[in-house]
Formats: structure tokens, C-alpha cells, sequence
């Protein structure tokens, strides 16, 4: 189950949907800083890190409008929202995800952590 207290990480999924996933750097804050952790699967994986910079470099690599993401269940506690949810790929399971993010008193993002695997689902 998810609520309006995960507006900022469904916003920000919505738009890496989407044609325009740039419209995440509008939801960042001067000081932001990120990891992703990136599994392929079968051992292969990848983390992105960074700040802005970074940010800009994870997305030239991604796909655009090719992944739908689904979360499945959130949470928000003072300053942190929460997510577990999936992606699919023409409506078939692709991977698992966890998403966590600090947000500031305006709603942007100050710190961002995201693990994804296509090793284990969630059903």
C-alpha cells in the first residue's frame, strides 16, 4: 500500500517513465548525493554514485521510456520516504527495487539510494 507520504519518490519514478527523465533534476538540491546500485543479474552489476554530475551521467546511459516502474508498498518517517516496488518491461516482471530518499522542507531530494535485482521478486 502506498500513500500521498511517497509523493516525492512517485514523482520522481513518473518522470524516469516518462520521455523527459531530465525532469528529475529539478527535484534535486544543491547538495545532493546519490548511489545506485545496479544488479544485471547473475553476479554483474554496477553502482552509479555521485552528485548532480553523476545524476546527469546515470541518466545519458538509461533507457528512456522502456521500463515502468511499480511501487508496491512506501512509508515516510520525518524526512525520509521509503519504497519497495518492481519493474516491468511490456508488462513482464523485470527486477525488484528499493528506492530511499532525504527530502528537504520543499520537497527535493538531498540524498538518494536505489537497489534493483532481477534476482528476487517480491510476490
Amino acid at each position: 500500500m502506498t500513500t500521498d507520504a511517497t509523493g516525492v519518490l512517485r514523482t520522481w519514478f513518473s518522470y524516469m517513465d516518462s520521455e523527459d527523465p531530465d525532469r528529475v533534476l529539478t527535484m534535486i538540491t544543491d547538495d545532493f548525493r546519490m548511489s545506485v546500485q545496479f544488479s544485471r543479474g547473475e553476479g554483474a552489476s554496477a553502482e552509479f554514485v555521485g552528485d548532480r554530475e553523476g545524476l546527469v551521467l546515470y541518466l545519458a546511459q538509461r533507457e528512456k521510456s522502456t521500463l515502468v516502474h511499480h511501487i508496491d508498498v512506501g512509508s515516510r518517517v520525518g524526512d525520509v520516504e521509503l519504497v519497495l516496488g518492481r519493474t516491468t518491461r511490456d508488462g513482464d516482471f523485470e527486477a525488484s527495487f528499493n528506492a530511499t530518499a532525504s527530502v528537504d522542507a520543499a520537497g527535493s531530494i538531498r540524498r538518494l539510494l536505489i537497489c534493483r535485482t532481477p534476482e528476487l521478486a517480491f510476490d
